[in-house]
């Protein structure tokens, strides 16, 4: 059975991305969107924080786990295990085009820094994900985590993903902590990544 509980962040530090980097993010150069590079190094440093200060928000079932194995990130809420497409339940990420905007006003290709934010948590171990159901795309939607913290949570705790809460409300606590220290997307201003598709289907 799963259990569900929220996590506080207060006390917890996370650490400021360098202005080089910060630079290189808003420029859009590729440095920003591939791994290796500094800018994904960061992103590693940053999200490693997030999983050591963030609880995981539902904990790991020993019964039910769906799929276990290396995993690659396809997008900031997507990611692949041996061939098979996983949409992390409760999460929305913006999408890899996606672009925000700093506080300043600058440009940063915040869609491709998700993904790199979560290839790096990727990165670090094995994932174990445990089945929630199926998208509309027939992709199966599940709880993953790396060790022992819980992916979808880290990437709403760094800022770098919103929770859905169509789909529960576990995620609601943390992306509040987020907003409030003003972390990743939470820094500047941004489209909601459902309205930003829902934009491009129209046009």
């Amino acid at each position: 059975m799963m259990v569900e509980r929220s996590i506080s962040m207060n006390g917890c530090m996370t650490p400021a991305m360098p202005a080089g980097v910060a630079e290189t993010a808003r420029a859009g150069r590729p440095g920003w969107s591939g791994l290796p590079g500094i800018a994904a190094r960061i992103g590693a440093a940053l999200l490693i924080a997030a999983l050591a200060c963030a609880a995981p928000a539902q904990a790991k079932p020993m019964d039910s786990v769906a799929v276990q194995g290396p995993a690659r990130a396809i997008d900031g809420d997507t990611i692949e295990v041996e061939g098979t497409r996983i949409r992390l339940h409760g999460i929305d990420a913006p999408e890899t085009r996606q672009s925000c905007t700093t506080a300043d006003g600058a440009t940063w290709a915040c869609g491709r820094q998700a993904t790199a934010m979560l290839a790096a948590a990727l990165a670090q171990a094995d994932v174990t994900c445990a089945a929630r159901g199926r998208d509309r795309y027939q992709r199966m939607v599940a709880v993953c985590w790396v060790g022992a913290v819980e992916v979808g949570n880290a990437m709403v705790a760094q800022g770098m993903a919103l929770a859905d809460l169509r789909f529960g409300r576990a995620y609601g606590p943390v992306e509040e902590n987020a907003r409030a220290a003003a972390l990743g997307l939470w820094a500047g201003s941004f489209e909601m990544p459902w309205e930003w598709r829902r934009a491009r289907r129209r046009g």
